[in-house]
């Protein structure tokens, strides 16, 4: 879990408008960062499946937020991708 914090300083950094909290761009970010703290956590703790569960989830589902961007807005698809450091 992601501190509140940390969380609305990604908001602020990915937004697309000034009140936006909850477009696929944030919400990348998000899963990214967590998904991020989540693999530190499994390489301390290999057994631990249940984590690994949600780890696995967590990956799928921002690789479908991450195809719909893809799908409508493909430059900001680029810029998200570039920014987050992912391959594709």
């Amino acid at each position: 879990m992601l501190k509140t914090s940390k969380k609305s300083k990604i908001i602020k950094e990915y937004k697309v408008h000034e009140k936006d909290t909850g477009s696929s761009d944030v919400q990348a970010a998000i899963l990214t960062k967590q998904v991020e703290e989540l693999t530190k956590h499994l390489k301390k703790h290999p057994k631990d499946n249940h984590s690994r569960l949600g780890l696995l989830k967590m990956i799928s589902k921002r690789r479908k937020l991450l195809d719909y961007l893809m799908n409508n807005d493909e430059k900001r698809y680029k810029k998200v991708i570039k920014k987050l450091g992912l391959k594709k």
